[in-house]
């Protein structure tokens, strides 16, 4: 197996290197040291995995698997960061790499390796537990950014689309009707959309 190492550390990149090649198995054919590195090292040795951290000068690792993936979308890669950052794990995991360790568990890093070179993803404990409520998260701000919604105005919608009158949605939140209405008028504009039937029509279709 083929291993191309990238980090911004060249102390890890060595230590790394020797970790590796502590397995028979295991041939570290490359070593890099920014992202512009890896994407230059990746397409030139053609590595089967690509080991990488995510901060680095000019090109982050984030930015660097998107440009290799984008042009070889099989490509393995993993993230092995001192980062159990919130963002970047959701990115990691949205871009399509193959897993997500933290470098203090270095006696995970080669099972992990071979792990991921069988075909697996792997994502390290710390980050397994986080990885459901930040992609739903994820998912909640990216319905806000597109559509400009308040959380208030989500949580109206909510209860439209369950069927809730006015009345009942402003008992709800502890609003007055006249104040849930004026909120729904809002929203309506904003989506462009005609009435509480279309309203809960867009609640199931996109959020």
């Amino acid at each position: 197996m083929k291993v191309l190492i990238v980090d911004d550390d060249k102390l890890v990149t060595a230590s790394l290197k020797t970790i590796l090649e502590s397995d028979e198995d295991i041939e570290v054919v490359g070593t890099g040291n920014s992202g512009k590195e890896a994407v230059d090292l990746y397409m030139k040795l053609r590595p089967d995995i690509l080991l990488m951290d995510i901060r680095m000068d000019e090109m982050t690792g984030i930015e660097a698997a998107e440009t290799i993936l984008k042009r070889e979308g099989k490509a393995k890669i993993l993230f092995l960061t001192t980062f159990s950052d919130d963002e970047y794990i959701v990115e990691a995991f949205r871009i399509g790499a193959k897993g997500y360790i933290l470098k203090q568990n270095y006696e995970s890093i080669v099972p992990t390796v071979k792990a991921v070179h069988m075909g697996q993803r792997v994502f390290g404990d710390e980050i397994i537990t986080k990885i459901p409520a930040l992609l739903s998260n994820s998912a909640n701000k990216q319905g806000m950014e597109e559509y400009c919604l308040t959380e208030k105005e989500i949580e109206i919608i909510k209860h439209v689309a369950n069927g809730l009158s006015n009345k009942e949605i402003a008992k709800a939140l502890y609003l007055s009707e006249g104040t849930v209405r004026n909120y729904i008028s809002v929203i309506l504009e904003k989506l462009g959309l005609r009435d509480r039937t279309q309203l809960a029509i867009f609640y199931y279709k996109n959020m």
